[in-house]
C-alpha cells in the first residue's frame, strides 16, 4: 500500500472505533471511553500523501476529520455502516437517529446529515444545535468539497446524502488533479493549446487590454488579501471578448490559461440553456458548483445564447427566463475566478452583464499589416512559397481574420503533400481563399 492509502485505511479504522463507541454510549454499553472525543485519531504531519496533506493544511479538527472520512467511507469501506443497521425491537425498523440511506442499486449504505450529526452529538440536544451551526458555514460545504445531497426535491434537511465532491476523489484519494469529463451533467470541454503568447497577433491597444486580464489571474488574489481590498472588491474578473468569428478569442482565453497556469474550460451553451423550466439554472448550477473554488477559467463561447437581452414578460415561461438569468447574474458575481464571454456581436449581450464587465474587449479583422504576419507566421517552417506569391499583396488583397487564415494554410498545404512538394503553389493557394471566402457568400476576383 503507498503512505496515502495506509494513512487513509488508518483514518477509516478510527471512524469505525468512533462509531462503534457512540453507539455504546448511546445504548449504555460497557465502553472504554466516556465520550468520542477520547479516541485520538493518528497526528497527521503532512508527509504521507495528499490526504494527510491536506488535513494538515487546511487545520482540521477532529470534527472536521469524522466529517471528511465519513463522506468517503462509501467508496472505500462500505461495510462500516453494517453497525448502524440494527433494528428497534419495538417498531422492528431501523433507528430513524441513524440516518442513511440505503441505495438499492449499489446495495451501498450512504450517510446522511443525520448520521453526522449522531455520531457527533448522539442525543444531546445543546451539542446537536452547536453542530448544526458549526456545519452551516463550513469550508467543506460551503466551498463544495462535501455536497449535501437530497434524495429528491423538497426532502429534508437531515434525510441530505453527504457524498465528496469528484474533485475530494480525485485529489485525496487518487492523487491526481481532477479533470472532469464532458456530459450532460457536466457540458464543459478543457482548453488546450500548443500555440505560444508570441503567436498572439492582435492590435496593441487589444493585447494592453488582454494583459490586463493575464495581470489580475496572476496577482488579482493577492492584491485583495494582502493590501486589504477584499471588503471594498469583489473577487473574480469577468471579460466580454466581441468580434466576428476567427478573431483570436478562443485561442486568447487559451493563453491566458496556459500562461497563468489555470485549467480553461468552454462551456457548450446548446447543453446548458433548456427549453423546460428551471433545466437552465440546474445546468449552470452544476458547473458553477464544480469550478468553485478550483481557480478556473470559464469561457462561454457565443455567449449571446444564455447571456442575451431578457425577454418582455408575456407568459409564464418568459418571467422563469428572466428569473434563470437573474440566478445567472447572482452566480457570476460570485465567482472567484475569471469568467469569458464570447459573442460576435456585443449589441446582443443584456446591458445587466455588460454592467458588471471589468474589461470589454473589441476582437476586430486584423489589419493588413497583421495580416501578414498572420500569414508568415501559420504557414510552416518546413514549406516554401512559390515565387509568385506576394503574402503582403495577399494580406492587402483579402480582409481575412486569422482563423480563415488557419483554413486555407491547412488546404494548401495538403494540396502541396497531395502533390508530393514542400512547395506551396499560388493555384493553391488562390484554390484556398476561394473556398474561404464562399464561406461568407463572396466570389474571389
Amino acid at each position: 500500500m503507498s503512505a496515502n492509502s495506509t494513512f487513509i485505511a488508518k483514518e477509516l479504522s478510527w471512524l469505525g472505533e468512533v462509531m462503534i463507541t457512540r453507539l455504546k454510549l448511546y445504548f449504555k454499553q460497557p465502553t472504554d471511553y466516556n465520550s468520542i472525543g477520547e479516541i485520538e485519531p493518528q497526528e497527521a504531519f503532512g508527509n504521507s500523501g495528499n490526504y494527510e496533506n491536506f488535513i494538515k493544511e487546511s487545520r482540521l479538527t477532529i470534527v472536521d476529520r469524522i466529517c471528511l472520512i465519513l463522506s468517503l467511507a462509501p467508496l472505500l469501506r462500505p461495510q462500516i455502516f453494517d453497525c448502524f443497521g440494527i433494528k428497534n425491537s419495538d417498531t422492528g425498523q431501523r433507528f430513524v437517529e441513524f440516518g442513511c440511506f440505503y441505495e438499492k442499486h449499489s446495495h451501498v449504505t450512504v450517510p446522511t446529515v443525520e448520521t453526522l450529526l449522531f455520531i457527533l452529538a448522539g442525543s444531546d440536544i445543546e451539542q446537536r444545535l452547536h453542530y448544526i451551526c458549526y456545519f452551516d458555514s463550513h469550508f467543506l460545504f460551503s466551498q463544495k468539497m462535501i455536497l449535501k445531497e437530497n434524495i429528491s426535491e423538497g426532502e429534508w434537511f437531515f434525510n441530505s446524502r453527504l457524498t465528496p465532491s469528484p474533485y475530494m476523489v480525485a485529489n485525496l484519494i487518487r492523487e491526481r488533479e481532477y479533470q472532469p469529463e464532458f456530459s450532460t451533467r457536466f457540458p464543459a470541454r478543457r482548453l488546450t493549446t500548443l500555440q505560444e503568447w508570441s503567436d498572439l497577433v492582435l492590435p496593441p491597444e487589444t493585447l494592453e487590454q488582454v494583459n490586463e486580464i493575464r495581470l489580475w489571474a496572476e496577482h488579482g488574489n493577492r492584491m485583495l488579501a494582502e493590501w486589504e481590498l477584499s471588503r471594498k472588491m469583489r473577487p473574480g474578473y469577468k471579460a466580454l471578448f466581441y468580434g466576428p468569428p476567427g478573431t483570436g478569442k478562443t485561442l486568447t482565453a487559451s493563453l491566458l490559461g496556459k500562461y497563468t497556469g489555470k485549467e480553461v474550460y468552454c462551456i457548450d451553451l446548446s447543453m446548458v440553456v433548456s427549453k423546460y423550466i428551471g433545466e437552465t439554472e440546474k445546468n449552470l448550477s452544476h458547473i458553477f458548483d464544480v469550478a468553485e473554488n478550483r481557480d478556473w477559467i470559464l469561457f462561454f463561447d457565443e455567449g449571446d445564447a444564455l447571456f442575451g437581452k431578457r425577454t418582455q414578460v408575456k407568459d409564464a415561461h418568459d418571467r422563469y427566463a428572466n428569473q434563470e438569468v437573474s440566478y445567472l447574474l447572482q452566480r457570476l458575481e460570485d465567482y472567484r475566478g475569471l469568467v469569458v464571454l464570447s459573442t460576435n456581436f456585443r449589441s446582443n449581450i443584456d446591458e445587466a452583464f455588460t454592467r458588471r464587465f471589468h474589461s470589454i474587449i473589441r476582437f476586430a479583422i486584423p489589419d493588413p499589416e497583421h495580416r501578414e504576419v498572420l500569414w508568415k507566421n501559420t504557414f510552416s517552417h518546413k514549406t516554401e512559397l512559390a515565387p509568385d506569391i506576394d503574402l503582403k499583396e495577399t494580406a492587402r488583397r483579402f480582409e481575412l481574420p486569422g482563423g480563415s487564415i488557419l483554413n486555407i494554410v491547412r488546404y494548401c498545404s495538403l494540396m502541396a503533400i497531395q502533390q508530393d512538394t514542400n512547395i506551396i503553389s499560388y493555384s493553391n493557394l488562390e484554390n484556398g481563399i476561394r473556398k474561404e471566402l464562399l464561406k461568407e457568400g463572396k466570389i474571389l476576383n
